[in-house]
């Protein structure tokens, strides 16, 4: 059964965070302090760490990321995550330790091996690592050498995620990111001599001139490569957000319909695998952590998307970098150089956020539950919440997207890839303010 079109037309938050960041306002650096005062000293933390450089852009990017090959500029912004890492440190007090830390991009290793590894030295100084932390990394398999592959395992990285998209030449020439097989094959080759064996894979559909044939060659391949986990994602064309997307042919764009095609097909290919589906877009091997997660109703989702990162805090290193804490959601300053010089005047750099109410705090738990579980037991919402969100669950339901079993609510099989549809019936904030969202599909 094929749910309406009109749900893969729409356009929906990606819900990794609620309230969504277009509904973040202005943080001062006071209470930002405040909130990480108010973590509490014994919960494990989890870091996000933005490197915002690339040696050659890829024109369906939509990370906040710059060309650059600047030494000096590099060596700068390295200094400042030292210095944002010294500030975070005296703020917290906290001791108990990194449980997770995923350095994102751009290209983290376009901060160079030395730098990257004197950043990772002092986290571990400062806040410490506990025993059995998962560091992973996005990393571009066309500049994964063997120093740089050796410079990473000695820094203690656990997890590699490679960016593969399409196998096909001719999309990536239109996509601007051109890499062959072998390329990744030897990348993946690579970490696992080094003793980084969990490797994800990202492919994505939706790419222009990109059909269903493409999109399964490129699953097998991953399929073949023995990847833990696979994440299929869905392009997101956002000129308006990134001008360098203007670099792709709208009019070569799939549609709708063919975006779904695309995304069932993907499933069927990494199914047919052996791979479990979780979630929205992800699929990993069965004895995976993030399926074993799944299984037990323990998955998690945050700015990265699915994961079994369950601590209560997550820092934001870097210019862009969203944390979330206890009190609320902390974005540092975008600019690269605004967020350089804040920390060199010894200023937290943090520019957004937004303060979290009982309301917003209940809103969240429903919609990552229901983004991760594809259920919610409905009897234990406030009446008034239920009486809300009842009519937008009743046209849902009558859709086939969802069904609705006394207090049970469950997303059915059909309507799984909807699922950011469901979720939208708990925003309260949805149709306010002028943020712009991607296609649900």
């Amino acid at each position: 059964m094929r749910t309406p079109i009109s749900y893969a037309l729409a356009n929906i938050p990606r819900y990794t965070s609620y309230p969504t960041a277009p509904h973040f306002g202005p943080l001062d650096q006071a209470d930002y302090r405040d909130w990480l005062r108010g973590v509490a000293p014994g919960e494990p933390l989890s870091v996000y760490l933005h490197i915002p450089f690339c040696k050659s852009l890829c024109w369906y990017c939509g990370c906040h990321t710059a060309v650059t090959r600047s030494t000096g500029r590099i060596e700068r912004y390295g200094a400042a995550l030292r210095a944002e890492t010294l500030l975070l440190a005296e703020a917290l007090r906290n001791q108990a330790g990194i449980g997770h830390l995923h350095l994102g991009g751009g290209t983290p290793t376009a901060l160079g091996a030395q730098e990257l590894t004197a950043v990772l030295h002092l986290l571990r100084q400062e806040l410490g690592f506990r025993p059995g932390a998962e560091l992973a990394a996005e990393l571009d398999p066309r500049s994964l050498d063997e120093p740089t592959v050796a410079a990473l395992a000695a820094a203690g990285l656990t997890r590699a995620s490679l960016g593969v998209q399409d196998i096909s030449p001719a999309v990536q020439h239109r996509i601007g990111r051109v890499q062959s097989e072998d390329c990744v094959a030897q990348a993946v080759e690579r970490l696992r001599a080094h003793g980084i064996g969990s490797i994800n894979l990202d492919v994505m559909y939706g790419l222009p001139s990109q059909g269903v044939a493409e999109v399964q060659a490129t699953a097998r391949f991953a399929a073949t490569l023995g990847a833990d986990r696979v994440a299929v994602f869905g392009y997101a064309h956002v000129p308006w957000m990134k001008p360098h997307q203007n670099a792709i042919d709208s009019a070569s764009l799939p549609g709708a319909l063919e975006r779904l095609m695309q995304a069932e097909a993907a499933e069927a290919v990494l199914g047919a695998a052996g791979y479990v589906a979780i979630g929205l877009d992800h699929f990993a091997k069965p004895e995976d952590e993030m399926a074993v997660a799944f299984r037990e109703g323990r998955l998690r989702r945050n700015f990265q998307g699915y994961t079994t990162d369950t601590a209560p805090a997550l820092l934001g290193l870097g210019a862009s970098s969203i944390g979330s804490l206890p009190a609320g959601y902390a974005q540092n300053e975008a600019d690269e150089r605004k967020y350089v010089a804040a920390v060199e005047a010894g200023m937290l750099p943090v520019k957004r956020g937004r303060a979290l109410t009982d309301d917003d705090r209940l809103r969240r738990h429903l919609i990552e539950r229901v983004m991760c579980d594809f259920a919610l037991d409905l009897g234990t919402l406030p009446t008034a919440l239920l009486d809300e969100v009842m009519p937008a669950l009743g046209r849902l339901d009558a859709d086939g997207i969802v069904a609705l079993e006394r207090d049970f609510l469950r997303v059915t099989p059909a309507g799984q890839r909807h699922v950011r549809h469901v979720a939208a019936a708990f925003d309260a904030y949805l149709g306010t303010g002028s943020g712009r969202h991607s296609a649900a599909v």
